[in-house]
């Protein structure tokens, strides 16, 4: 099991290679139902899925609220990670904003604390960027939750190389959440080389590119109504159709090695180094479980170098985020 863990940066603790996305079990992607994502969330802990990432912003507090109550008693266990900073999720035209005022971010930190039930938040990160506060700002309010006891260690969120560089100059910095995948490997050219220079950790999100690489969504009839992905770009008719090729490709190595595509994706990350540690979303016990069995899976490197020759003949179609969320990405 050692093999499961490794060390998270900065912070001198052993956290699991692979962590637990919440998002999903507050209707981000279709209804959810609390009893599955709480049982969900409790066999994640018994096999040692242990890192937990969710939200302020998910499900409008929700999330929070249902994670913090399925700790309940097992608070001890986990590495509980939490964002701030972004509000307004939806699948309607509403708008988005960011916050990264330093009033914000202890106000935000009081009513995650109060949603989640707990005394200190091990991981606090920035969402996403706002561009109306100086970065160098918003962490030293961070950095003030951290005197306060109220966090532990400190994130940020879709950020530039730039940015995490004058935010790692006020208060170390512990990680960098970003969409990382056998479809979005961006990354690569610039944030990830600085977190290794820096020694902070990375931790993507969206790892089966949001269900594609799970090779079980064959059709966009099988989203729901008011899944988001109906409105996500790489979704829509014919794109989503060039998507699924890489998908289709990747599935001749899962069968190959008598894995499903989703542990290959996942397993594809792991292997590209003992600081990345995804965070693969799912409300259900099953899915958990059959990520987590990526840990065991071990890719040979004509296995890996037939995968970077699938990325570069098989490039994503379509943004990975409608217009109006693309612009919060940081790209300074």
């Amino acid at each position: 099991m050692t093999d499961h863990k490794a060390l998270f940066a900065n912070t001198g603790i052993q956290v699991p290679r692979l962590g637990l996305g919440c998002m999903g079990m507050s209707g981000v992607y279709g209804a959810g139902a609390d009893e599955e994502s709480t049982r969900t969330i409790h066999r994640a802990l018994e096999v040692g899925c242990t890192f937990l990432d969710t939200a302020d912003v998910y499900g409008a507090g929700h999330n929070e609220q249902l994670v913090g109550k399925a700790l309940r008693g097992k608070r001890d266990l986990a590495f509980l990670a939490t964002k701030f900073g972004l509000s307004g999720i939806s699948n309607s035209a509403g708008e988005i904003t960011v916050d990264g005022s330093p009033a914000y971010v202890q106000a935000a930190c009081e009513k995650s604390l109060k949603r989640l039930g707990v005394e200190s938040i091990d991981l606090y990160y920035l969402h996403r960027l706002d561009p109306r506060t100086p970065i160098e700002e918003t962490v030293e309010a961070m950095a003030k939750l951290v005197q306060q006891g109220k966090v532990r260690f400190i994130g940020l969120s879709e950020i530039s190389s730039t940015t995490l560089k004058k935010a790692h100059k006020i208060h170390p910095i512990t990680a960098v959440q970003s969409e990382y995948s056998l479809w979005w490997t961006e990354p690569e050219q610039s944030i990830l080389p600085t977190c290794r220079e820096l020694g902070v950790a990375f931790v993507p999100y969206a790892p089966l590119g949001r269900g594609m690489l799970t090779g079980k969504l064959t059709s966009t009839e099988q989203l729901g109504e008011n899944d988001w992905r109906r409105v996500s770009p790489r979704f829509q008719g014919a794109t989503f159709d060039k998507n699924k090729a890489l998908v289709d490709a990747v599935s001749v190595i899962a069968k190959a090695k008598g894995a499903t595509v989703g542990q290959v994706a996942l397993a594809w990350l792991l292997s590209e180094g003992r600081d990345i540690f995804p965070i693969p979303g799912t409300k259900r016990v099953s899915y958990l479980e059959e990520n987590w069995n990526a840990l065991d899976l071990t890719l040979s490197e004509l296995e890996r170098n037939e995968l970077r020759s699938i990325l570069r003949t098989h490039l994503p179609e379509g943004e990975r985020y409608p217009e109006k969320a693309l612009k919060l990405i940081d790209r300074r």
